[in-house]
């Protein structure tokens, strides 16, 4: 079998194979995924945020190289779902949290390129974990909305992701209108301040003095607590109208909900479909509001879909 060479490692050039990669603040996650769409490796590493972009590039290079070996497989082309706000013409990232030290305006695909010798296209997170989830779906509209710390969103507008001309469209975290409360960005009442992991624990907080995360409030309100159920009903009722909202702008049929506080659908969805019923999109056309499906690997996925429809590379 022949080989090419990363940092002195041979890597196989075997069964021709595509990588997802999910680079977050604390962990990087990759996916070896072959024409037919089967996934033949799978891993993750730490991830190095606090020293570098070019330190995120060697761990994310080195992790793909090592599945690559235990699958046998040969790279065509990469895909990365990136947390921040990416600048798709150039592959850099253009903000991030304070969490990614040396990330902003760093050439992120092409310093992958380099490292694995194959065309890279960089998405941004929440971007690569709608286009995850909307394959092999038959819906051509679609949103997208991850409550996480925070809350992310996308859009695919008739089969294709919808960008915007500044690359931030589908920010429904940061519409406003949904309370009275300060959000993390500065501005008040925004989506997030209800329906993100941070805000769940704090509004817990508010009402009862604990100091407790949203795993521990989604607990707590599935034992009976009053005030944990409250707060998720308030989540969910503000995430039913920021959807419905974005269905009657675009006419999107469905919203696929993801991300940590989205485990907890048991707990949202009451209050989801309540909404729905109340507060319909005035069209009249039903709108869905679904969880998630595809888990940890959604992100990679849709990185991996990226790519290929970046690069035209075949797929699946």
């Amino acid at each position: 079998m022949s080989t090419r060479q990363y940092e002195g490692t041979a890597v196989p050039a075997g069964i021709p194979a595509d990588a997802g990669i999910d680079i977050g603040g604390t962990k990087i996650a990759a996916l070896i995924v072959d024409e037919q769409g089967a996934v033949l490796a799978r891993g993750s590493s730490p991830a190095p945020a606090r020293e570098g972009g070019a330190a995120m590039a060697d761990a994310a290079a080195a992790l793909v190289t090592r599945l690559c070996i235990e699958a046998g497989a040969s790279l065509r082309a990469a895909g990365v779902g990136a947390a921040g706000v990416v600048d798709h013409a150039s592959g850099t990232i253009r903000a991030a949290s304070e969490t990614f030290v040396d990330w902003v305006g760093f050439p992120l695909a092409d310093e992958l390129s380099a490292r694995l010798g194959v065309p890279v296209r960089i998405e941004n997170d929440v971007n690569a974990f709608l286009l995850g989830e909307a394959a092999g779906r038959d819906d051509r509209d679609v949103l997208g909305v991850m409550l996480g710390t925070g809350v992310g969103g996308a859009i695919i507008v008739d089969g294709d992701l919808r960008h915007g001309p500044h690359g931030a469209a589908g920010e429904i975290g940061h519409t406003p209108g949904y309370s009275d409360l300060r959000c993390t960005c500065g501005q008040t009442g925004h989506l997030e301040t209800l329906a993100s992991g941070t805000s769940i624990g704090a509004r817990y907080a508010d009402r009862t003095g604990a100091s407790l995360d949203s795993r521990e409030v989604a607990d707590r309100a599935r034992t009976g607590d009053a005030d944990a159920i409250a707060v998720f009903r308030d989540a969910g009722r503000a995430l039913a109208l920021a959807c419905a909202s974005a269905a009657t702008l675009l006419d999107v049929p469905v919203a696929i909900v993801g991300g940590g506080v989205a485990r907890a659908w048991d707990l949202l969805a009451p209050a989801v479909e309540e909404t729905l019923r109340t507060d319909a999109p005035i069209t009249g056309i039903p709108l869905r509001v679904i969880p998630a499906s595809k888990g940890g690997d959604a992100v990679a996925l849709g990185a991996i879909e990226s790519a290929r429809r970046a690069h035209a590379v075949p797929a699946y």
